[in-house]
């Protein structure tokens, strides 16, 4: 069975355990998802589901991607992504699977898109150390030297400077899922997931679990 859902957060919450302590939790509206692609090893060279969540309207998807989707016959989609599978024998085109793929206590990895926050100088994007404010220092909040001698005469790429702050696809390791419920197609996940409220979320069994 396939180990992997696409998602849209809700939000935040708590719950109480059955020992009476409070859990904070993410709710997740977690499929239903529509296989819309299955890939064998004799065709691919590998074996996978694509998986389509959400709904589109026609006007804005494009031909190549609207040819596609036609051959499923169950709409067009806001998001699709590939998950490997054993085996594909189990599974056919138009095929939904839902929240009941996952039960209480299993261990997910949830990837997303964390918040933007805007440009951001190297204090606040890094956690660099400011200045001194005394006897003449101009260098407070600036990243200081960034440069290097003669040799190579240049700033080395991936250096830690100010920019674009968040919005970034960040993954979450190793959460517990503390409620799964079918009937709303909501899975309650121990702990904060990236994004912001309605953002789309990968949700996928984890394989970090002693």
């Amino acid at each position: 069975m396939v180990k992997a859902l696409i998602g849209r957060k809700l939000g935040m919450t708590q719950v109480f355990a059955d020992d009476g302590s409070v859990v904070p939790v993410t709710v997740i509206q977690a499929g239903p998802c529509v296989v819309t692609q299955v890939k064998v090893p004799e065709r691919d060279g590998y074996s996978a589901l694509q998986l389509g969540f959400g709904t589109k309207s026609e006007k804005k998807v494009n031909r190549p991607m609207k040819g596609h989707l036609d051959k499923v016959g169950k709409g067009y989609f806001q998001a699709l992504r590939e998950v490997r599978v054993d085996n594909v024998d189990e599974f056919e085109m138009g095929q939904v699977i839902g929240t009941d793929v996952f039960e209480i206590g299993d261990r997910v990895d949830v990837t997303g898109i964390s918040k933007g926050k805007g440009f951001a100088g190297t204090i606040k994007r890094w956690g660099f150390s400011r200045g001194p404010e005394t006897h003449g220092c101009k260098n407070i909040r600036e990243p200081g030297s960034t440069g290097c001698a003669t040799f190579p005469g240049r700033v080395i790429k991936g250096k830690k400077m100010a920019g674009q702050k968040g919005n970034k696809r960040v993954t979450t390791l190793n959460l517990k899922i503390v409620d799964v419920r079918p009937e709303e197609n909501l899975l309650l996940i121990k702990g904060a997931v990236p994004g912001a409220k309605n953002g789309l979320v990968f949700i996928r069994k984890t394989n970090r679990v002693k």
